[in-house]
């Protein structure tokens, strides 16, 4: 009996140990898991915020905005035209309009340093054996640059190119001739031509000339009226180139280059990138002499 009641203390300790070993197993058990909910939230929330410092410095510098440079386009080489009525000199505008070389009419401009136009008219009286007829006109415009048009050079050669078809196309025009002509700035056309009108044969001369970005348009035309000999076209060819030149040597004097008088034209490469303001290529100074007439 009394080792009965031993072996029920004995029983009854082990299960006593038993139940608390399982009490602190199962305690244990919770404060692991949590420990590692913990853990692995730390890991996640420290490469969560790593990877949203990452993305958020990346992102930073891709919104952030760039300092895009501007357009630009190399400045016009020349800033002004020269007075018109001055562009040529007193002996030659004697040997082109002998009676009206003290002529000089000025064109209406809004801006002159951007457009100018000076025109001669010359007769010659010969009484009844009839007159000889001499009309002259020096048109010239000048383009700056600008960012949305381009450089002065460039359209100043669109615009010279414009100027040699409409001569080449003239209404009514015969024996129409072009050449280039060499010492007249960067690029030059003479363009020739006879034109019949009620006063008589007349023989048209139109040089144009690019000197950077400045067009001059130089018409020049004759006629023997009432009886008078038809001039010879080629000395009306010479006298107009030689005026042409004359021109462009005034238009690098006025910008400081070289001297009136001279032809220092310096050839620039085709328009060449170049920014300002600038007139519109479709404006035209005086398209040819026989509109005038």
């Amino acid at each position: 009996m009394q080792r009965a009641a031993q072996r029920d203390d004995r029983a009854r300790d082990q299960r006593a140990k038993r139940l608390r070993r399982a009490l602190v197993c199962a305690a244990a058990v919770p404060a692991v898991l949590i420990t590692a909910a913990c853990s692995s939230d730390s890991g996640d929330s420290k490469d969560k915020s790593g990877a949203g410092a990452q993305q958020s410095a990346s992102s930073g510098s891709t919104q952030q905005p760039s300092a895009s440079a501007s357009p630009t386009v190399q400045a016009a080489a020349y800033k002004k035209l020269p007075e018109p009525c001055a562009v040529l000199s007193k002996n030659t505008l004697t040997d082109l309009v002998p009676k009206g070389a003290k002529s000089g009419k000025e064109g209406t401009s809004d801006d002159t340093t951007t457009r100018s136009s000076c025109s001669w008219s010359s007769l010659d009286n010969n009484g009844t054996k009839g007159s000889q007829f001499r009309w002259l006109n020096v048109s010239l415009l000048r383009f700056d640059s600008d960012a949305s048009r381009g450089p002065g050079e460039k359209q100043a050669h669109t615009y010279y190119t414009q100027q040699v078809s409409d001569a080449q196309s003239v209404s009514g025009a015969k024996n129409t001739k072009s050449q280039p002509v060499a010492g007249a700035g960067a690029e030059a056309t003479a363009v020739r031509y006879d034109l019949k009108k009620k006063e008589g044969a007349f023989k048209q001369q139109t040089v144009v000339a690019r000197v950077e970005n400045v067009v001059i348009t130089l018409d020049y035309n004759g006629a023997g009226l009432a009886g008078e000999k038809t001039p010879d076209a080629d000395d009306l060819a010479k006298a107009a180139e030689k005026a042409v030149k004359e021109a462009v040597a005034a238009i690098s004097a006025a910008n400081g280059e070289g001297s009136a008088g001279s032809s220092s034209t310096k050839p620039s490469s085709s328009p060449s990138k170049s920014a300002s303001k600038s007139p519109s290529s479709s404006a035209s100074p005086s398209k040819s002499a026989t509109a005038k007439n």
